[in-house]
């Protein structure tokens, strides 16, 4: 196979991802750094997966981000740049398709203009801004399926769905995070290749360094303490928690995160503590005051076809893990506990406050040690510089008309 960086010379990539300064670090946000190592970056923002539930406060929303994407892209570092390019959300209002559809290449081309790469990839990991694919003079089109996006709660599902099914079989590469969705990408797309997530290793080893100190936030805690690191949102139990947090009252629980959903009913029990978001940076040192770490979820569609990055977080820490079933958490059953129930998931959390070790943290740190980040990107690249060697291959072979 080529070395990638030698066929990608000369090429930058206009990556379509989520919203660059969110608090929560997303594969979105840790491959497009890791690609950034290798070639230059336009990371475009791309607002407007959400359905409108307000038209007057999401009018003036929009319009504040259309205001936004005239402004020139906005270094990040040498060769990585960010800028905004959202799409008017009410699109069955006639007219807005095609105002979308316009804007966006032009704003698109602007900006790659203004940072000077000319020659390009289009990359998506996000399916709404899929009408652009192969639209904007790209020499080769990647759709890095990272979840099942027609699933989340307020999108606009129908035609999330359909720019998801037609950005699939449109790609000249197709990569799929989830497990359970690679059966139906594959059937839309011969291209279709596995590609889970990966981990921030170097930065979550840190939560088990001696001189790693525990978040400010948590020293106070009276252990054992039970931890999460990740938004709640409508996925997660908060049930299941409080339930929890009620049986045992001699614990502490410590959800790191932006709540995104009314979490009154865990306000109100006193110990548990709601942190909010923190930086990205400073999670190890809130995951080191953990005694076990948990993934609450609530089973449903999107679950189902999640790929949990806090899953490889978690082991990387060497914490004992115990979580809710999903089809990408059960191949770790190994080195995490999974509950079925209430229950169940209290009875696992007791044994994995008693049974732990030394060797049980080496083991799930062991588990996900070679799934870095900068290994996932550069396999994902060395699949996209084949596929890109045999086009222009089979172009130099196909005899001119």
């Amino acid at each position: 196979m080529s070395d990638p960086s030698t066929t990608l010379q000369g090429r930058g990539v206009v990556y379509f991802g989520n919203d660059w300064n969110a608090e929560n670090r997303t594969s979105s946000h840790h491959v497009a750094t890791r690609l950034a190592n290798h070639m230059p970056v336009l990371y475009v923002d791309s607002p407007g997966m959400r359905a409108p539930n307000t038209s007057g406060r999401d009018l003036k929303r929009a319009w504040r981000k259309l205001v936004a994407a005239l402004r020139p892209p906005v270094p990040i570092r040498a060769g990585f740049w960010h800028c905004t390019v959202p799409q008017l959300p009410f699109r069955r209002v006639p007219g807005v398709e095609a105002f979308n559809r316009l804007f966006s290449r032009w704003a698109v081309r602007r900006a790659l203009r203004k940072v000077g790469i000319t020659r390009y990839l289009s990359w998506f990991v996000v399916p709404h801004p899929g009408f652009l694919a192969h639209r904007l003079g790209e020499d080769f089109c990647v759709y890095y399926c990272i979840d099942d996006y027609a699933a989340h709660p307020g999108v606009d599902a129908d035609l999330i769905g359909l720019r998801d099914e037609t950005l699939s079989r449109e790609a000249d590469q197709l990569f799929v995070a989830p497990p359970s969705l690679l059966p139906i990408k594959q059937a839309l797309n011969p291209t279709a290749k596995y590609a889970p997530h990966g981990v921030d290793l170097d930065l979550f080893l840190t939560a088990r360094m001696p001189d790693t100190p525990v978040a400010e936030g948590a020293r106070d805690l009276k252990g054992p303490v039970i931890g999460y690191i990740g938004s709640i949102h409508e996925w997660i139990d908060i049930e299941l928690i409080a339930w929890l947090a009620q049986q045992r009252p001699q614990w502490s629980f410590l959800l790191v995160g932006h709540p995104a959903v009314d979490v009154s009913s865990l306000r109100a029990l006193p110990n548990v503590r709601l942190a909010g978001p923190q930086p990205y940076p400073t999670l190890p040192q809130w995951a080191k005051a953990f005694d076990a770490a948990i993934i609450p979820y609530r089973m449903n569609r999107q679950v189902a076809n999640a790929n949990p990055l806090k899953l490889r977080e978690y082991l990387a820490t060497g914490k004992p893990v115990v979580s809710t079933y999903n089809p990408e958490i059960a191949k770790f059953a190994q080195w995490v506990r999974i509950a079925e129930d209430h229950a169940g998931f209290l009875a696992a959390l007791e044994l994995a406050l008693a049974d732990d070790s030394r060797e049980a943290a080496d083991a799930r740190v062991a588990a996900v040690a070679a799934q870095t980040w900068d290994r996932r990107v550069e396999d994902v690249l060395a699949t996209v510089t084949h596929a890109l060697d045999h086009r222009q291959h089979t172009s130099m072979m196909t005899p001119a008309p």
